[in-house]
């Protein structure tokens, strides 16, 4: 059994958590804020096609709509399957939006640090866009 470092990445947003949460799990959205995950999204079944920052196919598949505040989702890129920990939550009368990074044995420390930029990145555009 192995535990990876792992950083968990927050925004606090003033808006109800619920509005939050439903904007951002719709997966057509995601392309609006979520410039560290991808462009170009497309369905395709259960899953979704998009292009990574870096040009390539990528397929991602996300949680179900749910009333817990899970924005999950599985990237899968080649052979290599990333899990992603997100959850919206009630921050009094707005919302705390977490992620939850992990460094596996393989990713050196400074890209760790790049995906953590990207997230930190990704997570002020969704509170940008939806503090207007």
């Amino acid at each position: 059994m192995s535990i990876y470092k792992s950083r968990i990445i927050t925004v606090s947003i003033d808006r109800d958590w619920r509005e939050v949460y439903d904007f951002a799990s719709i997966p057509e959205n995601f392309q609006r804020w979520a410039a560290g995950l991808g462009r170009r999204f497309e369905q395709s079944g259960e899953e979704w096609k998009a292009e990574d920052p870096d040009g390539r196919l990528i397929r991602i598949r996300f949680s179900r709509p749910n009333e817990f505040g899970v924005l999950d989702h599985i990237v899968f890129a080649g052979d290599k399957e990333t899990r992603n920990a997100v959850r919206v939550v009630p921050n009094a009368t707005g919302a705390e939006v977490m992620f939850t990074l992990l460094k596996p044995p393989d990713m050196t420390e400074e890209i760790f640090a790049a995906d953590a930029a990207a997230v930190e990145r990704d997570l002020r555009a969704l509170k940008a866009l939806l503090e207007r």
